[in-house]
């Protein structure tokens, strides 16, 4: 059985998922098992759980385009497991991929391979990034408080003062207070 399933972002955008449907029909696909509808591909999308939980072995699922589907490529992978552990085919019409062919499934194995590599130079990329700015000094975090503002901190907390007054007198954040008296509080006593 032939199952097809549209996707738009927003309510909006109707034109475009009766375009999606039209082209599942085409494809194929009856028009009782179309799963459509309106969601981000951020957001849970309810619509494409149902046709994986409807979706048989020996069905094929259609998707007009890759992006109605996945919203990365870790995710089409994860739908790709979940319909290959239950003997379903993929078949995206705008790449011409059909995962019950040999030539589907190579263009799906290079796209992942694809993404995989350029997953691995980002990475890579990072990590020499990471590693120059460590020497240039530029890596690790804030810059520590001077020792002088946590005194006059811990001086005028002693006093109890309101923190807000605190910042406002050594003019600094109210976080930076806030930060300082708790470091203050778990500082172990000095027997």
């Amino acid at each position: 059985m032939k199952v097809g399933y549209a996707r738009t972002s927003t309510i909006e955008q109707i034109a475009g998922i009766e375009a999606q449907v039209r082209d599942l029909l085409a494809a194929g696909c009856d028009e009782k098992n179309i799963f459509q509808e309106h969601a981000s591909a951020v957001k849970k999308r309810d619509g494409l759980e149902k046709a994986l939980g409807f979706v048989r072995d020996g069905d094929t699922l259609i998707v007009t385009k890759l992006d109605r589907l996945a919203r990365s490529m870790p995710d089409l992978f994860r739908i790709v497991d979940i319909l290959k552990g239950k003997g379903v085919n993929l078949q995206i019409l705008s790449m011409n991929i059909d995962t019950s062919t040999s030539n589907g499934k190579l263009m799906l194995t290079m796209m992942g391979a694809f993404a995989e590599f350029e997953r691995e130079i980002m990475l890579e990329r990072q990590k020499e990034g990471i590693a120059k700015a460590k020497l240039d000094g530029k890596y690790g975090g804030r810059a520590p408080m001077p020792t002088e503002i946590e005194h006059a901190v811990e001086t005028y907390l002693e006093t109890g003062v309101s923190k807000v007054w605190i910042a406002k007198k050594l003019s600094i954040g109210e976080a930076t207070v806030y930060r300082i008296a708790k470091k203050i509080r778990h500082r172990p006593l000095a027997l």
